[in-house]
Parts: C-alpha cells; sequence; structure tokens
C-alpha cells in the first residue's frame, strides 16, 4: 500500500512539474495572444481602405495580436465612425488605431478615448493632439505631385502648361483631403502660372456625384484642360465623365489612389495619372507601432509613407507594380 502511495505521489508530482513548466513556457505566448487592437477605418467597402485593413491584418498575424476590422459604410458617416470608437475604447483594447473621417468632428471623441487607451493615427487627422504616433502620406506633398503630374500631362497635350483646370473634392472637412487640395492649388500658384483653377467643388462621397459634377463643368466650361480629383472615389466619377464623353485627348485627370476601374481608365486614357499612396504599409505599421506604443516602447511621432505618381508609362515597374497590385486577402 505505501508503495502504491509512492508510485502515485511521484506521478501527481512528475504530472504537476509538467504543467507547472508549461505554464512557465506559456505566458508570453498567452499574453500575445490576448492584446486586442482595433483598427477604425473610414468606409470599409472602399478599395482603398480594404487594402489598410489587408495591412492590419497581416501585422496581427505576424505579431500575434487580435485586430478587429472596424468602420462604417461610407466615409460621410462621421457619427458611425464615432459610435465605433466609442465602443472600441468600451472593450478596453491594448491600443487603438483610427482614421479619422473628419478633422474637426472627431478631435473630442480622439481625446476622450485617449483618455483611456493609447491611440494610433493613420491616413487623415483629427484636432487632437493626443495621438501617440500618425503615419500618413504628406497629403501636402501629394498635391504638389498631382499639380506636377497634371501640368506635363497638359503640356505633352497643348505644348504647353496653360489653361482652366478644376479640383473635385470627396466631401469638405477631411483633413487629408484639405492637405492635398492645398498643396495642389499652392504649387499651381507658384509653379504653373498659367494655369487658372476655374473650379473648386466639394462632392458628397458618392462617385456618381463626382460624375455629374464632372458632367457639368465639361458643358459649362469647354475649356477645361485639367482635372484634379483628390481621392479614390472622384476619380471613378472623373475618369467615367471623360470616358462617356470621349474628352481623354482634351481633357487630362490626375486622381488620388487605385483600383481596378481607375487603373482601367489609366490604360485607356482617360486618366493621365495616379497619385498613390502606400495604404498597405499604413495598416501594417499602424498595427506595429500601436503595439509598440501598449508595450511602453518609443516610437516616432509622425511617420510619412510615401506617394508615387503613377502613369501609364511607369505602372509596369516592379514598386509601382507592388503599389497598385497589393495582396489584399
Amino acid at each position: 500500500m505505501n508503495i502504491t502511495k509512492s508510485l502515485l505521489s511521484r506521478r501527481t508530482f512528475a504530472g504537476l512539474a509538467g504543467a507547472a513548466m508549461i505554464a512557465v513556457a506559456m505566458p508570453a505566448q498567452s499574453f500575445a495572444a490576448e492584446v486586442t487592437i482595433p483598427i477604425i477605418v473610414k468606409d470599409t467597402t472602399s478599395f482603398y481602405w480594404q487594402i489598410v485593413l489587408a495591412g492590419a491584418r497581416k501585422a496581427g498575424k505576424d505579431l500575434g495580436v487580435k485586430v478587429p476590422e472596424l468602420g462604417a459604410q461610407a466615409e460621410t458617416d462621421v457619427n458611425g465612425q464615432i459610435s465605433i470608437l466609442e465602443n472600441a475604447v468600451a472593450g478596453k483594447p491594448a491600443a487603438i488605431v483610427i482614421s479619422p473621417t473628419e478633422f474637426k468632428a472627431l478631435g473630442k471623441p480622439v481625446d476622450e478615448a485617449a483618455k483611456s487607451v493609447p491611440i494610433i493615427g493613420i491616413d487623415s487627422g483629427a484636432d487632437s493632439k493626443a495621438f501617440k504616433s500618425f503615419l500618413t502620406t504628406d497629403n501636402v506633398q501629394g498635391g504638389r505631385i498631382a499639380a506636377d503630374g497634371l501640368a506635363a500631362a497638359i503640356k505633352a497635350m497643348t505644348g504647353k502648361d496653360e489653361g482652366d483646370v478644376v479640383i473635385i473634392t470627396n466631401t469638405p472637412g477631411a483633413g487629408s483631403l484639405e492637405q492635398r487640395r492645398t498643396g495642389f492649388l499652392d504649387q499651381v500658384k507658384t509653379k504653373y502660372p498659367g494655369l487658372k483653377v476655374v473650379a473648386d467643388k466639394y462632392a458628397d462621397g458618392q462617385a456618381t456625384t463626382g460624375l455629374n459634377i464632372m458632367t457639368d463643368l465639361i458643358t459649362a466650361n469647354p475649356k477645361i484642360v485639367g482635372v484634379f480629383a483628390s481621392n479614390l472615389i472622384m476619380a471613378q466619377g472623373v475618369g467615367q465623365a471623360i470616358a462617356e464623353n470621349k474628352l481623354s485627348d482634351k481633357v487630362k485627370v490626375i486622381g488620388f489612389d487605385s483600383d481596378d476601374k481607375t487603373l482601367g481608365f489609366l490604360k485607356s486614357g482617360a486618366i493621365a495619372g495616379l497619385v498613390v499612396q502606400d495604404p498597405y504599409r499604413m495598416g501594417y505599421d499602424g498595427i506595429k507601432t500601436a503595439l509598440a506604443v501598449s508595450k511602453g516602447e518609443k516610437v516616432e511621432a509622425n511617420v510619412d509613407t510615401g506617394a508615387n505618381l503613377v502613369t501609364k508609362a511607369n505602372m509596369s515597374e516592379p514598386k509601382i507594380e507592388a503599389l497598385i497590385n497589393p495582396k489584399v486577402k
């Protein structure tokens, strides 16, 4: 009986010791699996934001972080994004990555959220100084790149960088879009005095509205030679208007961001160029930075993720190919 008890005791001890060893080996892995960092984008239905989410998803897999993919279904749904942010904070995550839909409206909500959880900003800013880090394209520089591209396209078409041009912005009040507009206007004013901005229009976030605005502008002013459509949705609408009216040899368009539709317009000539960001990097590095912040590590306050002008001539180059055909899944 004593021998049996002794054997049982040894087995029990061995089992407990093994379990203890496993417990010692597991904490870091278990902790990593429990880390949650939501990413909140402007519009989950947009191809651009799907690329951002794909980057965040890959970072989550690489870093062992749970990454809920959140966002409204339209960039105009400001209140929807505020509610999503509040709900995300209530879940007590390690950090939150967000691209604010509207600069002014998201200022106080971000300030309030930052009292409870570290906030990392991507793409567009908000009226807040609470971001631990901000990763974005230099959108003012993006606007300058668009102006340079448009001037070059007009000159190639007419022999001179002169004529009437227009700007069509997706929605009013979006920080990144206003910066692009500012950069474009400044570059035109200082570098291309022959270009005259005859219309500066805001839409409502719908490609159809961009199509209608462009169609009306063409009718009202047949002398228009160039257009800057400052985001993907407006580039879709404007490109469609140029294609339907067969004006690719009379009106040059520079858009911002890319998808299958706008790349199709680029190939056909309805769009002359696209200023392309690196949304995949924004998503990936946004999560990576948020994890570092949650661990108390020091990070850069501002990170420029870069922008490039894509044309029919350079779209097959390896660097550009990687930007316009990212791995979304």
